[in-house]
């Protein structure tokens, strides 16, 4: 194979190959073997370059901080010229053999965990790249620590190599997890398609139940978008003691999930649209993606104000998917809209944080939490699920259920996502206005750009519905913090801005001691509460710092915690229509 080259000290044209082998033969230290073997090299320099992010998880992990026991045969000169990027001596060189171990015992969609029962890695957390070739192709050969181990991975196998597969080039390499040990295998077929489960560690998943409900995601999500652009589908999941999580790839997913987590109705309920989103991801990212998404910078962040879309339409569609399959019927989604619209109204970071805003920080932001998140930021999932919601709603409204968010979805796959061509945020906008056929620009404007509240009412009107927050009346009053027990104190994790608690100069990470004058813990902290009213004025003992201290405080009322969509005075016979085109059940059903 060639590669056309433009560094410096490397010729134009290039013949070599590219080959890695993975061992673990020592899997309970949690060290992956890496060899690279390089043959047909011509220059006189070698770079070596490991990503700092992986696709799909937007946030610089610096995977090479696990790097360890790097070498080179022959005592070749190397040197490392960045926190990444490893450069060997290779003049009048042409066959190079590189080893490194990788530290790998962070059990996540997005890393690399191995010990005795199994090894997983990531690409982009375990493999460098050389920086010119990365549309090379690249070989893989994965030796387990014992015979039993199997492998299991996408990448399609060499034949007569055993254990040995061929990526086309580094962003395949990349989007193709391995998971090597001792599994339970599920197969079945979707459309005429292979479909399999890879699971490992035990749970209490029934798997007929698991294998009809998946096969069931999968045929809506089909239909919608008008087939499977793959040859082969591949679920690879983790069961842990509490996970959850899921890394999507365009031809399989990685999920890690509770493993006693599949019998009670909701929980179960929480995996399957787990299963949902990160399958709708195979068309909605992996092929419909952001402009600034279509060619990977795997050295430093790419920016885009499009994840709302990305991510927050997955994530409407993650719900609605598995009501569509079956799964459950519209009264349990709606309660799962209701948790929905409750979370986001909850989270004080909706009036500071603009949506566009959240996807181009999810860098620096969404995945480094602190305590005042919650205060300053708002997740690009959840608020994009809200705007997609209202979006589905304009939609159908004006076009009597005729159009929806769907038509948006087949038409992004058919201009963007056939050819994996990246789409800008005005192309976005461009689409769904023409699916929507009328002027949105001030739509946009407000649910992207600006904090206003989400006008849910004049949407969810021509249903017959609006949103109604519960009582709250006889709620005890609040300080507004968060307290949780840790390690035998009842620390204060979050104060939310604004709150009687920041006014008295309680900060995140104090420590809770009473309330007028008598201990109080992260337990009792409600039932207390409820002895008082809002405006009563009390005692509050804290340390802060390691210093006593005692503030008074003035409690306030209680803002509702938990909103519902629930049904207007008296609808019109055309609401009620809309409503049951919309979901399938009389308006009058919901009011019962």
């Amino acid at each position: 194979m060639e590669a056309t080259q433009t560094r410096p000290n490397i010729p134009v044209r290039i013949n070599c190959q590219f080959h890695y082998h993975v061992a673990m033969s020592q899997p309970q230290t949690h060290l992956f073997e890496v060899t690279l073997q390089v043959s047909g090299w011509q220059a006189e320099v070698l770079d070596l370059k490991m990503p700092v992010w992986t696709p799909g998880s937007y946030l610089v992990r610096e995977y090479s901080r696990l790097l360890q026991d790097f070498g080179v045969e022959d005592d070749r000169v190397w040197q490392k010229l960045g926190k990444n990027h490893w450069q060997i001596q290779t003049a009048g060189v042409s066959e190079i053999t590189v080893r490194y171990r990788m530290y790998a015992n962070e059990l996540t969609v997005r890393t690399n965990h191995l010990d005795a029962t199994h090894g997983y890695f990531n690409g982009a957390a375990q493999f460098f790249f050389v920086p010119g070739f990365e549309h090379h192709p690249i070989r893989l050969t994965v030796v387990p620590p014992q015979p039993a181990w199997q492998i299991a991975t996408t990448l399609p196998p060499v034949a007569g190599q055993p254990n040995t597969f061929e990526a086309k080039d580094f962003d395949m390499l990349v989007d193709c997890p391995v998971e090597v040990g001792i599994h339970e295998r599920l197969e079945f077929e979707v459309l005429g398609k292979p479909h399999q489960y890879v699971i490992w560690g035990a749970g209490n998943y029934e798997p007929t139940q698991l294998l009809d409900d998946t096969r069931r995601i999968i045929e809506v999500e089909a239909a919608l978008f008008g087939g499977l652009p793959y040859d082969r589908y591949l679920f690879l999941l983790h069961l842990s003691a509490q996970g959850f999580g899921g890394l999507e790839h365009k031809d399989c997913c990685t999920l890690n999930y509770s493993r006693f987590s599949f019998r009670a109705t909701e929980k179960y309920n929480r995996f399957m649209q787990l299963v949902a989103h990160e399958f709708f991801h195979l068309w909605n990212v992996k092929r419909i993606r952001p402009q600034a998404l279509e060619v990977f910078d795997y050295e430093a962040e790419n920016y885009t104000p499009s994840l709302w879309f990305s991510e927050g339409s997955t994530s409407f569609y993650d719900l609605a998917i598995p009501f569509r399959a079956g799964l459950y019927d519209a009264h349990a989604y709606l309660r799962g809209l209701n948790k929905e619209i409750s979370q986001f109204l909850a989270t004080p970071g909706r009036r500071v944080q603009p949506l566009s805003e959240s996807s181009f920080d999810a860098w620096i932001k969404l995945y480094r939490r602190d305590a005042n998140s919650n205060n300053n930021q708002i997740s690009y999932y959840l608020k994009g699920e809200m705007v997609s919601l209202l979006l589905d709603l304009l939609i159908r409204a004006r076009h009597d259920n005729a159009r929806s968010l769907d038509d948006v979805m087949r038409q992004m796959w058919q201009q963007f996502g056939r050819g994996e061509i990246g789409f800008t945020p005005a192309q976005l906008e461009q689409v769904i206005t023409a699916v929507a056929d009328t002027d949105l620009s001030d739509f946009f404007h407000l649910c992207l750009h600006t904090t206003e509240e989400l006008p849910f009412d004049q949407y969810l009107a021509p249903f017959g519905l609006q949103i109604q927050p519960e009582e709250v009346k006889a709620a005890p009053p609040v300080l507004g913090m968060t307290v949780k027990t840790e390690h035998g104190k009842d620390v204060i994790k979050f104060v939310e801005a604004g709150s009687v608690a920041q006014q008295a100069g309680i900060d995140a990470g104090d420590e809770l001691l009473a309330i007028a004058h008598l201990r109080v813990t992260a337990d009792q902290l409600a039932e207390r509460l409820k002895d008082y009213r809002p405006g009563d004025t009390i005692p509050l003992t804290f340390f802060h710092q390691d210093e006593l201290r005692t503030v008074s405080v003035t409690l306030a009322a209680a803002r509702p915690q938990v909103h519902q969509l629930g049904a207007i005075a008296q609808p019109t016979a055309e609401q009620q229509r809309l409503f049951q085109g919309w979901l399938g059940i009389p308006l009058s059903k919901l009011a019962n």
